[in-house]
Formats: C-alpha cells, sequence, structure tokens
C-alpha cells in the first residue's frame, strides 16, 4: 500500500468511500477534502450518511472501498482484489492523535471529575508531561467558561457545560482537526447557543473543523464551505452562504425550504 500521495494543504482527503451496513449502502462514492484552518459543515436528512461519514473519517467504522489520507498519507485503500486495506495498528494510533471527535451526548466519563476528564488521554495516551497538561487544562477550562469546575463530575453539570468540557478534552489532545457530531441535537435552545459561541470562536482561531449540524444559520455563518448529503451521496458542495442563499439542486431546496417550515 502507497503511503502518501500529492497535498500540501489536505489535512484530510477522502476519495471513493464506500460504507454498507449489510444490505444497507450507506455510503455512495463519497470524496472530499478539508484544508488546514478551513471550517466544513456536512448538512442533510437523517438517515443521509453524515454521521457515518464522521465515523469512518475518525476510524470508529471501517471503510469498505475507497481510500483515506491524513496530511497526505494513505491510511486505508482498496487493493487491487477491491478489499480495504488498513495501516497497521501502530500507524493508526499515530493518526488518531492528529484530530479530536465531539459527540452529540458528550461520552464523559462519569466516574471521572471535569479536570480528569479533560486531562487523562493527554497524560496516558499522549505520554506527555503531567504539569504540562494540567497547565494547559487550566486554560482550557478558563476558555470554556469552566472555572471552578475542576473537581465537579459530570452528573453535576448542565448539558451545556458537559460539551464544553467534551470539546476541551478534544482540545487537550492538540488535535489538528477536529469533528462534531451534532453537537447541539441533545441541548435546549439556551444551550445550543452556548455551544456554537465556543464553535464560533475556534473557528475564527482557524481551528480546522468538520461539523456534522443541523443549525442552518450557524453553518451559514461560520463555515467556509458546505457539503450536503442525500441517500449516501454528496449532492451539492459550495461556498456556506452560496450554498444556503441560492441551493441549486432541487434535493437540497427541498430539504431548506422543509427546514424554514
Amino acid at each position: 500500500m502507497p503511503t502518501t500521495v500529492s497535498s500540501s494543504k489536505n489535512i484530510l482527503r477522502i476519495e471513493h468511500a464506500q460504507k454498507s451496513f449489510g444490505d444497507t449502502e450507506v455510503l455512495h462514492d463519497i470524496s472530499l477534502s478539508v484544508d488546514a484552518g478551513e471550517v466544513v459543515a456536512v448538512i442533510g436528512p437523517s438517515g443521509s450518511g453524515k454521521s457515518t461519514l464522521l465515523r469512518c473519517a475518525t476510524l470508529l467504522e471501517r471503510l469498505d472501498g475507497g481510500c483515506l489520507c491524513y496530511d497526505g498519507e494513505i491510511i486505508a485503500e482498496s487493493n487491487e482484489q477491491g478489499s480495504m486495506v488498513y495501516a497497521p495498528a501502530k500507524e493508526l494510533q499515530a493518526v488518531r492523535m492528529k484530530f479530536g471527535l465531539v459527540f452529540q451526548d458528550f461520552n464523559l466519563f462519569p466516574h471521572y471529575s471535569v479536570l480528569k476528564n479533560i486531562c487523562d488521554a493527554a497524560i496516558h495516551v499522549q505520554k506527555r508531561p503531567k504539569g504540562e497538561v494540567l497547565e494547559e487544562a487550566a486554560v482550557l477550562l478558563k476558555k470554556m467558561g469552566l472555572q471552578g469546575k475542576d473537581n465537579a463530575m459530570p452528573c453535576e453539570l448542565s448539558g451545556g457545560q458537559q460539551q464544553r468540557v467534551s470539546i476541551a478534552r478534544a482540545l487537550a489532545l492538540k488535535p489538528e482537526i477536529l469533528y462534531f457530531d451534532e453537537p447541539t441535537s441533545a441541548l435546549d435552545p439556551e444551550l445550543t447557543g452556548e455551544i456554537l459561541r465556543v464553535i464560533r470562536a475556534l473557528a475564527a482561531e482557524q481551528m480546522t473543523m468538520v461539523i456534522v449540524t443541523h443549525e442552518m444559520n450557524f453553518a451559514r455563518e461560520v463555515a467556509d464551505r458546505i457539503i450536503f448529503m442525500d441517500e449516501g451521496l454528496i449532492v451539492e458542495e459550495g461556498a456556506a452562504k452560496d450554498l444556503v442563499d441560492r441551493p441549486q439542486h432541487e434535493r437540497l431546496k427541498a430539504f431548506l425550504n422543509k427546514l424554514e417550515t
């Protein structure tokens, strides 16, 4: 399996991705790339393949075909027999350090304090000095508006606070790219605003992000580019404001109109 592809700016590149669950094809010939500093929003109806795409990009699911690359390095690709070949486990572990993933349901360790949730992987997986990680965690807590919550347990926090802990935990690993899978879907409108403000601030800092979201106004304002998926396909993509304000494909027009009603 080749180890590199020509790429100077791409952090992520996916080519001709295929994924099925049983007889159901969830991703069909998906190709996309994300450049350093770019914010890409992925939108589409339920069941369109958005979350599966993120799970394949973050190695939580294995592709059935295509090619997955990080920083120009091929992580997985189809061989001549049509089988998917992934890099060895050690290389995949190194790739996992390149990205962070924020789930819609927070996925915090309920028996860990806020501070331990944020620091644990950086200390025990990345093997970074504990003192350095703790110092950086203090900065992240302040950045997330969580000062004084170091020793709180997840059950003592609001949903918005838990999601901010989840974002801080992802940032503590110093990822090159941050993935969000419907980060506000479990929150009420007031708490949704908290999380969107955090993501907006990260975008202003040029954090590379891929955001699966149903918050259309937010996607239009914050994303550089929007990808619209439907039935496992990328139906339309383009500059965020252009795609929302002047959709070209009838399926996208119908999707946006449904959101407005």
